[in-house]
């Protein structure tokens, strides 16, 4: 039998130096790749995860921008109407921003390179900030349903409807821009956290156009109509937050989609000289999807011909495999009448 393990420390020991020494600059180079980018290629996998963590934190940059923004429009509009229900929506969008806060730390701390106690490094922090996501939106969520509570149960006039139509307008725009572009880049690079979080600014709008639809009802005479819509932005609040539950939860659970290790196993069996795939496993750390893939080839072939034939899956499966950062390729001959793995299946049965 032949086994050939292909990992990162056998591919190009250049990549952890560069990642070292990103590693080791400091707060001024960290602002300039907010906005500049840096190089992205398929053959350089440690550089293709950094380049994915620097859109991660571009993307929570100008997010934590436009929503504090839109929050602060609302918070002067509440001052002067008493609008419980934009209240709600405001002090949800501020929380919203704040969630910048634990996934910024996690695209750095992601960063790091891994050490003798975490070998597969820290992506899995991003997992860690969609625990705090979580948090955030449920605290959010019980916040607004009280004030709506209290506030229908003690009955307040809202005035400057008009200027309350138009903050729930500004917050509808503002939530649905930044839920479109943390999607879109939190799918691109594989992060559920981000994408969790772009999901919780949808709802946010969904929110706001509730505060709309209860200002509108103010103006025909309907009081409360504020509170109720209170009510139902703390309804939606926690249906969003169900589902980032449901995302995260599986993240950590290393769930993977099924047509992921489809595409790794039809990618694998497409090399020359790979008989059949016999195992595929992928799981993800953060942003970066990691895989292990065992294969069988001829038993006539010579190590260095299984190595070569490993080391084409493995660059296969980089130039197609969106986000994968690193595989594991195990090599076992394809025709033999000795079972490769009775040993170590014998161990397994006995453990």
């Amino acid at each position: 039998m032949a086994e050939i393990a292909r990992g990162p420390e056998s591919h190009d020991h250049r990549h952890h130096e560069h990642e070292d020494h990103q590693d080791d600059r400091g707060l001024g180079h960290f602002l300039r790749i907010l906005v500049v980018p840096s190089s992205h290629g398929v053959e350089n996998s440690v550089d293709q995860a950094l380049e994915s963590s620097i859109d991660g934190v571009r993307a929570v940059a100008l997010s934590l921008i436009i929503l504090l923004i839109t929050a602060g429009i609302q918070a002067l509009v509440v001052a002067t109407s008493g609008s419980v229900a934009l209240l709600g929506d405001a002090l949800h969008n501020a929380a919203d921003a704040l969630t910048a806060v634990p996934l910024w730390l996690a695209f750095k701390i992601g960063r790091w390179p891994p050490t003798r106690h975490y070998t597969y490094g820290y992506g899995k922090s991003e997992d860690l900030a969609g625990l705090a996501v979580i948090a955030l939106i449920a605290a959010s969520a019980g916040f607004a349903g009280f004030v709506a509570i209290e506030r229908l149960l003690h009955p307040h006039p809202v005035t400057h409807v008009g200027y309350v139509m138009a903050a729930a307008v500004v917050g509808a725009i503002g939530n649905e821009v930044v839920a479109q572009y943390r999607i879109k880049v939190g799918r691109r690079i594989g992060s559920a956290a981000l994408e969790a979080d772009g999901l919780h600014a949808r709802a946010d709008g969904v929110t706001s156009l509730l505060v709309l639809a209860g200002a509108i009802a103010v103006a025909f005479g309907l009081r409360r109509a504020d509170a109720v819509v209170g009510l139902l932005i703390t309804a939606a609040i926690l249906i969003v937050g169900y589902q980032a539950v449901r995302n995260v939860g599986r993240r950590l659970l290393d769930s993977v989609d099924p047509e992921v290790v489809e595409r790794i196993t039809t990618t694998v069996a497409a090399v020359d000289g790979v008989a059949e795939v016999t195992e595929v496993r992928a799981r993800w750390a953060g942003h970066r999807l990691l895989a292990q893939v065992r294969l069988n080839v001829d038993d006539s072939l010579s190590i260095t011909a299984a190595h070569e034939i490993a080391e084409n899956a493995y660059h296969e499966l980089l130039h197609h495999v969106a986000n994968l950062s690193d595989a594991i390729i195990h090599v076992d001959p394809s025709t033999t009448e000795v079972d490769p793995h009775a040993a170590t299946s014998h161990h397994w049965r006995d453990s």
